[in-house]
């Protein structure tokens, strides 16, 4: 598998032990339901975090995020490897607060399925994202991907203040 990716601004490989702040920096707070669960609480977890991302290169096609004039991580992208359908994948991907809105999640989400439709013989993509979640629609069909439609009340990753699930509307969008 190729270990790195270059766009114009942007440089995505794989994670080592020196991006620990800048992951702390995006995962201490993540504004994203879908993300609550990634949340970490300091410099320990962020350590055992990017170790857990570097021993699992097998079943997980992880990229870290980096600005190529600085080096520095913004965030990330990933997508597991299901053995039963290889062929199709559901990407993640999450960007620091600080660097969003400047195009650097399309520059970098353009590159990583451009590497899994030509480097990994991906045939479809599809990801799901909250219905109030507009940055992330507006990217979707900015990537060329279709909306499939809407799961109502489909997953809940966060609990209503009484402690009952917050089952939230989920859009699905797809690509060949």
């Amino acid at each position: 598998m190729k270990n790195t990716i270059e766009t114009q601004r942007l440089i995505l490989r794989q994670f080592n032990l020196d991006d620990v702040a800048d992951l702390y920096e995006y995962l201490a707070e993540p504004t994203i339901n879908c993300f609550k669960d990634m949340k970490i609480h300091n410099m320990q977890e962020a350590e055992k975090v990017i170790q857990e991302r570097i021993d699992n290169v097998k079943s997980e096609i992880y990229f870290a995020i980096c600005l190529k004039d600085t080096g520095k991580v913004i965030g990330e992208v990933f997508a597991c490897v299901d053995e039963r359908e290889k062929d199709t994948l559901s990407p993640c991907w999450m960007l620091n607060e600080k660097f969003q809105k400047q195009g650097y999640a399309y520059e970098a989400v353009a590159a990583f399925f451009d590497f899994l439709f030509k480097e990994n013989s991906v045939r479809r993509i599809y990801i799901f994202t909250e219905d109030y979640n507009i940055p992330c629609q507006k990217l979707c069909e900015k990537l060329g991907m279709r909306r499939e439609g809407l799961f109502m009340e489909f997953v809940s990753f966060v609990n209503n203040p009484d402690g009952t699930p917050k089952y939230e509307n989920t859009y699905q969008y797809a690509i060949l």
